[in-house]
């Protein structure tokens, strides 16, 4: 068969370009004849700016060749920002009929967005046609199946639901010890790596707030990523990140872009991958350490909840996975309560076992501390300026205008917040040298540090 797959692709550092050129592998070693179209220069047979004015058009004169056209669906592919009506009728009319000109139509929607789908507007109606004209839609998860059909009034049994990783294979040959020997990292340490792009919503700064306090001796952290776009947003975003690393003994933040083979030799070397999204569809990463069989730590965002493995650790928020990592590394005993997951045990639930433990021990007396619990530490996240995207296209425009106007006041002061921020928390002591420096007996609760 031939097949046209219409993709970013490599050597663009992308997400999906990496899941397409798995795809395309996949397909060819089936026995497939498959050209790939992209809208930038790349190692794609073809390229069409699919943005610009005539990219549909001109992928409509294409399609006709082949038996099979695959599209990996992202909106920033094809639509201009501010995507307006106007912008919404464009792209819908002219891939409506590039749709219709080809044999079959099969989109793989990695994000979607739903702004303008109902209406009786013409954008609207054109959009709805659109999706209605391919063949196959496929999704990773259930839930964008269900939002999906709800958003273009599709029929749910249209859209189908296939594993992120179903074309994955494995890269690396390599043993734990070989790939952390190779990486120069400890053997004798349980790994925690975060992988990816360094972006905001990746989160990847939960992970070093998560991560702190565990003893570096016995536990890392290791950052791996690099800079996708050069955009002031994302440039501040690893400023503050490679700070935050840097006060933080045990978490190292490799910049870097690693080769296919080279991503693979970090998930084989580690223990536990961290996932702290902030925002995700699906998550490639997650797809890859399963092929690894590596225990995976997230936040409940998105999809991830049906697409992980099962024995992932899934947490609602900063608290709960700073106890994730401490209980995947042996530093801190495992509750004794039962939990499916750390996501279900709620702030009483923890706070209830510590002042269990803490009552049950006998350090308290020992170290002449009174009884009551001490407070949980609270890591504070980095401050950061609302984002500008809205529901309506209008609303998007004017708030990256008043960006634009006032980020030079705003950064700034955003930035010392941060800093301040990452001050106290250094400065903040510990409950081990507040136990030091204890008087010998028990003090009046009233002058127990709070």
């Amino acid at each position: 068969m031939r097949i046209l797959m219409v993709s970013i692709y490599p050597p663009v550092r992308d997400g999906i370009a990496q899941y397409a050129i798995q795809e395309v592998r996949a397909l060819r070693a089936a026995g497939h004849h498959v050209e790939v179209c992209s809208p930038e220069p790349s190692a794609a047979h073809f390229h069409i700016d699919l943005s610009a004015k005539r990219g549909p058009y001109a992928l409509a004169k294409l399609v006709g060749r082949y038996d099979k056209v695959i599209i990996q669906w992202h909106p920033a592919i094809f639509y201009n920002v501010p995507v307006t009506p106007a912008e919404r009728r464009r792209v819908a009319l002219g891939l409506l009929i590039a749709f219709r000109r080809a044999k079959s139509v099969d989109v793989r929607v990695h994000e979607f967005d739903v702004v303008g789908a109902h209406g009786a507007g013409l954008a609207s109606t054109l959009t709805r046609w659109m999706w209605r004209s391919t063949d196959r839609i496929t999704v990773h998860t259930s839930t964008e199946q269900h939002d999906f059909s709800a958003a273009y009034e599709i029929a749910e049994s249209k859209i189908e639901v296939i594993d992120h990783g179903v074309n994955f294979t494995r890269r690396c040959s390599a043993t734990r010890a070989e790939a952390r020997e190779e990486l120069g990292l400890p053997h004798d340490s349980y790994i925690f790596l975060s992988i990816g792009f360094l972006q905001a919503h990746k989160g990847f700064d939960r992970a070093v707030c998560g991560y702190r306090g565990l003893d570096p001796r016995r536990a890392t952290l290791e950052i791996v990523g690099s800079l996708r776009v050069d955009d002031p947003e994302y440039v501040w975003y690893v400023d503050g990140l490679r700070d935050l690393v840097t006060a933080t003994p045990g978490a190292t933040l490799h910049e870097q872009y690693v080769t296919d083979n080279a991503f693979d030799l970090w998930l084989v070397a580690c223990d536990s991958v961290v996932l702290p999204y902030r925002m995700i569809w699906s998550s490639g990463v997650g797809a890859r350490a399963e092929l690894y069989g590596r225990q995976l730590i997230a936040t409940r965002v998105g999809g991830l909840e049906q697409q992980v493995p099962e024995g992932t650790v899934l947490v609602d928020d900063d608290e709960e996975l700073a106890i994730a990592m401490r209980v995947a590394c042996g530093q801190s005993e495992a509750p004794n309560v039962e939990w499916a997951n750390l996501a279900e045990a709620n702030q009483s639930t923890i706070q209830a076992e510590i002042i269990r433990r803490a009552a049950s021990s006998g350090s308290a007396n020992r170290i002449g501390v009174a009884r009551l619990p001490a407070e949980m530490r609270r890591h504070v996240p980095l401050l950061e300026l609302p984002a500008t995207a809205s529901t309506r296209a209008t609303a998007t425009l004017l708030k990256r205008i008043v960006r634009k106007l006032t980020g030079w006041e705003l950064n700034p002061i955003v930035d010392r917040v941060n800093e301040l921020a990452a001050a106290v928390a250094l400065a903040r002591p510990t409950v081990q040298d507040q136990s030091e420096t204890a008087p010998s007996s028990t003090s009046d609760p009233e002058e127990l540090p709070g």
